[in-house]
């Protein structure tokens, strides 16, 4: 098992956010986390990430609890794109080049920038890389910021709602590379989502949540009618288009 959460539980005073989350991840495992605004999710990839710390459970990776990793060990694990994520006014090979600095002792080596290369390749923004990064588009930052993590070379990739404020073609693209990746370096993906039918299209793993707790957890056949009429309040219909589920919203409950 790479990824174990452990009955971890987060708040703030006054207010409790997460509590009693448990599940696990593979190799290869790309996990969707998905709910209502307000729930959680973002909450509960940062302290996966130990942004944040929680009140009480466990996190391993590979069986060793995150709090006993350095910094640098842990960055070398996890890999964290967070919603909406500012860039310096830098150029794109430089933001990717950031990846790196897990490894980068004084400077960087050949290796590193060969890596950068590399990846820059991978996903196919090669000719931005001596373009600054406030001159791309939002699809065109997100992949770079995809760039900057693959570059890191993490078990465990982290993204907070990638293909928010993206068009449709770009929320493809993206998911696409985030699958891509996780099929092809056998690494574990998790990330929020509100759009559900972007999520059945790419994730295989799914986290159902709802006022800070695990609602339900599994594979596409969690995603039924009745669990989202009761963690989103609204009816609806699950079809195949073309051997494709798409989740058809019927109606708001009241």
């Amino acid at each position: 098992m790479l990824l174990q959460v452990n009955e971890i539980s987060f708040g703030y005073p006054n207010h409790p956010v997460l509590e009693g989350i448990s599940f696990s991840a593979c190799r290869g495992d790309f996990v969707a986390i998905v709910g209502t605004n307000g729930v959680g999710k973002s909450t509960l990839l940062k302290n996966i990430n130990r942004i944040l710390k929680c009140r009480s459970g466990d996190i391993l990776i590979q069986d060793k609890n995150v709090h006993y990793f350095s910094n640098k060990e842990l960055a070398q694990k996890i890999g964290y794109v967070p919603q909406n994520g500012e860039f310096a006014d830098i150029m794109v090979f430089d933001a990717v080049l950031m990846g790196r600095r897990p490894y980068i002792r004084w400077e960087a080596t050949q290796q590193d920038l060969d890596i950068v290369q590399q990846v820059l390749e991978e996903l196919g923004i090669k000719e931005f890389a001596l373009r600054f990064v406030k001159q791309l588009s939002g699809g065109e930052v997100q992949k770079v910021a995809v760039a900057r993590i693959l570059a890191q070379e993490p078990q465990v990739l982290l993204f907070d709602e990638p293909t928010s404020n993206l068009d449709l073609k770009n929320q493809l693209d993206v998911m696409k590379t985030i699958q891509k990746i996780v099929a092809g370096k056998q690494v574990t993906a998790i990330v929020t989502m509100h759009d559900l039918n972007i999520a059945l299209r790419f994730a295989n793993k799914f986290i159902m949540m709802k006022d800070g707790k695990i609602f339900a957890a599994g594979g596409r056949e969690i995603l039924t009618p009745e669990n989202i009429q009761a963690v989103y309040d609204v009816s609806a219909a699950l079809i195949y288009y073309d051997g494709i589920p798409v989740i058809v919203p019927l109606d708001a409950g009241h």
